[in-house]
């Protein structure tokens, strides 16, 4: 059997903290690695377990959840761990900062155990997850701060295929609802994606989100 996936929760309120261990705890291949309350305890006690993924609240005392992702997932962080941020639709703009400091993803705090579940073996594997229901109101929210800063979609190295895959992944629909939505296999649409993200030079879906909407290919 292969190792369990190794969790670190942080947030800073316990009743939420004690809830996330519980959930993840009773999964046979998943283990909690350890829980905090604030930022920096995140950023000090993930160095000394190493996990395999951070669950992350964006608003705590000490050091906010932006800060530690930005110090655990950031650019040019040495041995990176993968950080799954959770948020409530009013910190929508703290979640957006997030993203962009490396957080792999990001779900809602009343998302339902099975979300947070596969949002957690998703990350782990090293995939982005876009939670569906708030995509296009958490970036869309902020589009006019974050566009334009390159020349016209016309211009990308893409092709009209590939453009539409990716304002489609800019709406937060998943591998297999493309496949439906363009009728292709899924098979075809990972081809797409690792053409979209080698092509624009991008870690994951999380930034073809974030770059859909700075170059005005979603509004």
């Amino acid at each position: 059997m292969s190792a369990p996936i190794r969790v670190l929760i942080c947030d800073d309120q316990a009743m939420i903290r004690a809830g996330l261990a519980t959930i993840v705890d009773a999964q046979p291949d998943l283990e909690v690695a350890g829980e905090c309350g604030d930022g920096q305890a995140a950023v000090d006690l993930a160095a000394e377990v190493r996990p395999d993924v951070v669950v992350m609240d964006v608003r705590m005392p000490v050091m906010d959840g932006i800060e530690a992702t930005r110090r655990l997932a950031g650019a040019g962080v040495e041995r990176p761990v993968k950080v799954l941020v959770v948020t409530t639709f009013n910190l929508d703009e703290y979640v957006y900062e997030a993203l962009r400091a490396g957080a792999s993803g990001f779900l809602l705090k009343d998302a339902p155990p099975d979300r947070l579940l596969h949002g957690i073996r998703t990350v782990a594997m090293g995939a982005a997850l876009l939670d569906p229901d708030v995509t296009r109101r958490l970036v869309g929210r902020y589009a006019a701060r974050i566009r334009p800063v390159g020349g016209p979609a016309g211009d990308l190295p893409l092709t009209p295929r590939e453009t539409e895959v990716l304002r489609l992944i800019a709406d937060g629909l998943s591998n297999s609802e493309i496949a439906a939505a363009l009728v292709i296999s899924p098979e075809t649409v990972k081809t797409f994606v690792s053409r979209i993200l080698t092509k624009l030079d991008l870690r994951d879906r999380v930034q073809a989100v974030v770059f859909a909407y700075r170059h005005g290919l979603v509004t």
